[in-house]
């Protein structure tokens, strides 16, 4: 039997995070409106004689998010007309770039399975958003309201063999976005969406077969599910003895299932020629310095930093390089501790878990700042707060505006280390606790922690623990 390989590249539409729409200064589509038709004008509604002006603010994010990966950067490129009519772009085409794009060939890296990979990227390329249809039960309604809303295409090599590859790529791609602001990337809004092409061929050859298109799908497990599904589907028509037809699909998440939608269109049957509404866009020096000077670090090698320098647990670079608001966040705490290990741990484990109990607050709007968490961590570092303690006062800096040490003086949380208090404690453990210290001197270690925890409970918790550590072992000797 014939062993198949897959062999996929993909479509990307990212909705650019502009303030205006591509072409006139009606509020952009970032999320759907709950009325219809209320962000138009007459270009958008296309009336006649109304001619198109290119956002400048659409351009500068735009070079901004090709510039974080040091790609080649046209400073002369066209727009085209790709005509083609459907109900929801009734102006029978669509402004893009086709033959001189403003960015060619580079690549992304990311991580797959802990191994740090490069994937090819054929081009990127700017163009409008078509209208909403809204269907009823007896008729089609349009709303205007994305539409000319400006998107990103990004269009890679045919470089992808596994689901895996596809799925750390699109996630490395969206922080990317977000680290420099150009687009929140949610999938969930529309704000990025993927057509996946996938063909197959027989293991060990290198001719690419017929390709399917699996159009707008907008998240990432649905589409680790439908390339597995594709997949299937085409080494089961071609064991029937049947060709794969060049078509686009839409996946149907629910049932795990794809439909035929349309015949596979070639360029050249999409007729494309030089718009001519809009002249050569030019970019000069200074603009393009002015754009370069805005550049956010990488997130991979953001989170590259962590691991190699910091020494984080894969899990928590990760984590913390997935967004930017976080990682600065976190660098800020790092400058001020220079504790980096203990820093990610309050940070992921307390902060986060209290921001994911709390769905309103976010990393940069929560009343607990960097000094704050800073204050706690270096308090816990001088022994003056237990790790038990230092969390109930970062909850208290969670809730209220105040500071660490106001809040552990208060609470009367601060540990205390007067030597001679603390002997008459350790002394009270040990002969009220007889069987379990002749059992720790029998080498039963694991009562030592017992031991402990009754120093920390005749002490009413607010003593140093390191301490008692230090003490029983000198004194049960």
């Amino acid at each position: 039997m014939v062993e198949y390989e897959k062999v996929i590249w993909l479509e990307i539409h990212v909705r650019i995070k502009s303030k205006s729409k591509m072409f006139c200064s009606c509020k952009n589509a970032l999320e759907l409106e709950l009325e219809p038709n209320t962000n138009v004008c007459p270009f958008c509604m296309w009336f006649p004689w109304i001619l198109p002006k290119l956002n400048k603010e659409v351009v500068k994010l735009w070079l901004i998010w090709w510039m974080m990966m040091w790609c080649q950067v046209n400073k002369t490129s066209i727009f085209d007309r790709k005509t083609y009519f459907y109900p929801d772009n009734p102006t029978s085409y669509q402004i893009t770039q086709m033959y001189e794009p403003i960015v060619l060939k580079w690549s992304v890296k990311t991580i797959v399975d802990w191994e740090e990979r490069d994937f090819s990227i054929h081009h990127m390329h700017l163009e409008n958003d078509a209208w909403k249809l809204v269907h009823t039960w007896w008729k089609t309604l349009c709303d205007y309201n994305r539409a000319w809303s400006p998107l990103m295409e990004i269009v890679t090599d045919p470089v992808f063999k596994e689901k895996q590859e596809v799925v750390e790529f699109l996630k490395e791609l969206q922080k990317m976005f977000r680290a420099s602001w150009v687009s929140d990337a949610d999938m969930e809004k529309w704000q990025l969406r993927c057509d996946v092409n996938i063909s197959i061929r027989p293991k060990l050859t290198t001719t690419l077969w017929t390709r399917v298109e699996l159009k707008n799908i907008n998240s990432f497990q649905a589409i680790a599910r439908a390339i597995d599904s594709e997949f299937n589907r085409q080494v089961k028509v071609l064991t029937s003895w049947w060709e794969v037809n060049q078509e686009t699909r839409w996946w149907d998440d629910d049932s795990w299932t794809s439909h035929s939608q349309r015949s596979k269109e070639d360029a050249m049957d999409y007729r494309y020629y030089p718009e001519p509404d809009l002249l050569p866009l030019k970019l000069s020096d200074e603009f393009i310095e002015s754009c370069r000077k805005k550049l956010p670090e990488l997130p991979i090698e953001k989170r590259l930093r962590y691991l190699n320098e910091f020494k984080l647990w894969e899990d928590d670079a990760r984590i913390l390089s997935s967004d930017r608001e976080l990682w600065d966040y976190f660098d800020e705490v790092v400058k001020i501790t220079n504790d980096p290990k203990k820093s990610c741990s309050y940070l992921t484990t307390v902060v986060l878990w209290l921001l994911k109990q709390d769905e309103n607050e976010s990393i940069s709007s929560i009343k607990i700042t960097p000094k704050n968490l800073a204050d706690v961590i270096i308090m816990v570092n001088n022994d003056e707060l237990s790790s038990t303690n230092a969390k109930i006062v970062v909850e208290e800096l969670f809730n209220n505006w105040w500071e660490a040490r106001n809040i552990a003086e208060n609470k009367n949380l601060i540990q205390k280390n007067d030597l001679e208090l603390l002997n008459n404690i350790v002394w009270n453990v040990i002969l009220n606790n007889e069987t379990q210290v002749n059992d720790y001197k029998s080498w039963n270690e694991k009562i030592f922690g017992f031991l402990v925890w009754q120093c920390m409970k005749e002490s009413a918790w607010k003593w140093n623990p390191k301490i008692f550590n230090e003490l029983l072992k000198e004194k049960l000797k």
